[in-house]
């Protein structure tokens, strides 16, 4: 058995968000005297709320940890009120335990994965034991967890955007190496600061990369100033929000130029997705600006593809659109195979 202090450096060296979940369930694993743990978040779509578990590892080997939010088939998740345990913890914020037989017999714990209302990454650790937890080991379940929550909270505000809450520039390039690259033997490694990584095997492709941006957004930031700006950065942020699935990552780059990295089986839907976010935000109109439109364009993710070379693909359909009068949306292959774009290396 590993020490605390061991468990507390491994959780405190990580840069990369996606990684601490299953450090924490290792870390309770070995500190605790529990059989099974299970991270599950709530995830959302739609308006639809449902059960995504990252992570469910048991004490005796075996179990299983998501390598990909964005591949999961919303559909066949759990609904949120299908658990009443796990909702009970999650809106009391605060521990709730269950006895499955007897007064010392097998039981669950479950605990809030944060103590603080969020929008996002809301969700429950579920701690299952042979008999009752002692002080000393809920203590320590607390003690790691508050380690965790102030490591998440660290890294999340190193990959955020100050004005909108969206991720930035930087976890780009890190979500784009963890999903698309793999050490020898599978395990994900996140790139080093201010390098890129070797490239290792390929994982399944399917993904999409787009971008969009605010038309006009230069003459709105002239006429009106930062205030109004601000106004308009966030309602085409909450119209991300409200359009995309909560496990697509969600992005401002800067200025008016926003983007969207996603799981997807075809062309078609993709469009349609960028078609609802652009009509979702030509309706959401502000008294000050009047009518806000977008265009956007996006690309698959090749074989070939770095973080910079596929941002490029999305911005020349994304510019083609502005110059086609702006206010819809475009697919970089799509423009390429109808020969209004010659495909070059970037």
């Amino acid at each position: 058995m590993h020490t605390l202090i061991e468990h507390v450096v491994k959780l405190t060296d990580h840069r990369d968000r996606d990684f601490l979940e299953l450090t924490l369930s290792k870390s309770l694993l070995d500190l605790l005297p529990i059989g099974r743990i299970v991270i599950a978040k709530i995830v959302r779509e739609e308006g639809e709320e449902r059960w995504l578990e990252v992570a469910r590892l048991d004490s005796k080997g075996g179990g299983r940890v998501l390598a990909d939010p964005m591949r999961t088939d919303f559909q066949t998740l759990p609904k949120l009120d299908e658990d009443s345990d796990r909702c009970g913890c999650v809106r009391n914020r605060q521990r709730v335990e269950k006895i499955w037989v007897a007064p010392d017999g097998p039981r669950v714990n479950y605990v809030p994965l944060f103590s603080d209302v969020r929008g996002e990454d809301e969700g429950v650790i579920e701690l299952h034991s042979d008999t009752a937890l002692d002080a000393q080991s809920l203590q320590l379940l607390d003690q790691l967890c508050r380690i965790y929550r102030n490591m998440y909270s660290l890294l999340e505000f190193s990959d955020r955007d100050a004005m909108t809450g969206l991720l930035n520039r930087k976890s780009l390039n890190d979500a784009f190496y963890n999903t698309f690259f793999e050490e020898v033997g599978g395990t994900p490694t996140p790139a080093p600061a201010g390098s890129e990584p070797e490239r290792r095997n390929r994982v399944p492709a399917n993904y999409w990369l787009g971008s969009a941006s605010i038309d006009n957004f230069k003459l709105i930031s002239e006429k009106h100033g930062q205030t109004v700006v601000t106004e308009v950065l966030s309602l085409v942020a909450r119209a991300l929000k409200n359009t995309f699935r909560t496990y697509d990552r969600l992005y401002r780059f800067d200025g008016g130029h926003f983007g969207v990295l996603m799981h997807c089986p075809d062309e078609a839907l993709v469009l349609a997705a960028f078609e609802r976010l652009r009509m979702n935000v030509e309706k959401s109109t502000l008294s000050q600006v009047g009518r806000i439109t977008l265009s956007c364009g996006f690309s698959s993710v090749l074989a070939e593809d770095s973080p910079n070379s596929l941002l490029q693909k999305t911005e020349v359909a994304m510019n083609f659109a502005q110059r086609s009068g702006g206010n819809k949306a475009c697919s970089y292959q799509g423009l390429v195979q109808r020969g209004i774009l010659v495909d070059r290396p970037v």
